[in-house]
């Protein structure tokens, strides 16, 4: 994963902001010996925030900058001056990167749609000033609250490709040349096993001005689901397909074992997959005549099928119509990328020595107290009643 410029794992660490505390002044002005508190607000802590950026395709930037911390509140100060707010840091991904929490593996968020933002972790909230606590009993108040703590945690961040249509096949399938035919793409293709070491996009424009997204998913093997070959790495890309495009070679020795092992694979990876809709492509059918596509076609899965060749253009243009047709299966096309996030597991998941984040010294802000601050009260906590709020 070191040396590829497509990194679908990282993990940061994040910390928020902690709010600034609120200031126990006093106004004192010529002629007016007792001007009461006016001690303002402390400043809020910054978020840390996720947001989907439809540029960007892979989370390499976030390699190069593992910690993440937003600024402190500033506290309060007299005149009723509230402090200058902690800056947020938004965290920009691609479109389909989930967070995780790195010491346990549980689902925290995700972002799917360009511009879309996620609180991953709060700003503490600004403490209030001692003029919040003047009562009738109490005209002089010598204490105000102390900004919330900061949020801070280790963060998985996985990447799993959007794209309407998902290539399926084992290597050498012929999904390379498919993508490169019906798209601007151009992967990686070469007769060995293996040959795409990472998801390619490609747009494949369709009639009337329409298109749709599809990937190509690095070749699947049996027992890819318990790791073997390429599996777990690049399984998770087919989650966020909402078509899958199984390509199966016409020189196979059994088209429909292959299926259904390609089928097994995905069903013990993530159940959910099995009812996504599924359209079969039989490859390389420029080396077959009509009467070997006939005595293939009976003994093909019942579902809709289809036989091409990316050399020579055979049926290119029909598998088009086909999953088209598919897309739009339920009515108009709508992009859903929506699934049923599982908490990750920890062991499955391999870093670089160098991919190990910890956590920063602490670099607390400066800040400046009048002198009244010193009887301020620790033990006065955020949201405790107080005689003027009764």
């Amino acid at each position: 994963m070191a040396d590829s410029n497509f990194i679908d794992y990282v993990k940061i660490y994040c910390r928020s902001g902690k709010g600034g505390r609120g200031s126990t002044h006093f106004r004192r002005e010529k002629y007016i010996p007792k001007g009461g508190p006016d001690g303002g607000d402390g400043g809020d802590g910054g978020h840390v925030i996720l947001r989907a950026n439809r540029n960007l395709w892979t989370l390499l930037h976030l390699r190069y900058q593992r910690h993440i911390l937003a600024g402190h509140g500033e506290g309060g100060t007299g005149r009723l001056s509230s402090g200058k707010k902690g800056e947020t840091k938004i965290i920009e991904v691609p479109m389909g990167t989930v967070a995780y929490d790195a010491e346990t593996g549980e689902y925290l968020c995700d972002v799917t749609e360009d511009g879309q933002e996620v609180i991953l972790l709060k700003g503490g909230k600004g403490g209030r000033g001692n003029n919040h606590f003047k009562t009738p009993t109490n005209q002089a108040p010598r204490y105000a609250q102390p900004g919330e703590p900061y949020e801070e945690r280790r963060v998985i961040l996985e990447l799993k490709v959007l794209a309407d249509v998902g290539l399926v096949g084992f290597p050498n399938a012929g999904k390379s040349t498919l993508l490169s035919v019906v798209s601007a793409a151009k992967p990686k293709i070469a007769n060995y096993p293996f040959t795409t070491l990472e998801p390619k996009i490609g747009i494949v424009s369709y009639r009337d001005y329409k298109s749709f997204v599809m990937a190509d998913i690095p070749g699947i093997i049996e027992g890819a689901s318990e790791g073997k070959g390429l599996g777990l790495r690049f399984l998770r890309h087919i989650e966020r397909n909402s078509l899958l495009l199984f390509l199966i070679a016409a020189d196979a020795d059994d088209i429909h074992h292959e299926y259904r092992v390609l089928l097994n694979e995905l069903a013990q990876y993530n159940p959910e997959l099995l009812d996504k809709r599924r359209v079969l492509a039989i490859s390389k059918s420029d080396m077959l005549d009509e009467e070997l596509m006939e005595a293939l076609e009976a003994d093909l899965p019942e579902i809709p099928h289809i036989f091409i060749s990316s050399i020579t253009g055979y049926n290119i243009t029909a598998l088009k119509d086909l999953l088209w047709r598919e897309l739009n299966a339920d009515g108009e096309y709508q992009k859903s990328f929506n699934i049923t996030h599982r908490n990750l597991d920890i062991k499955s998941v391999e870093f670089d020595e160098e991919d190990e984040v910890v956590i920063p010294e602490d670099d607390d802000i400066e800040e400046d107290w009048d002198e009244e601050d010193d009887d301020f009260d620790p033990d006065f906590y955020y949201g405790e009643d107080t005689e003027d709020e009764k």
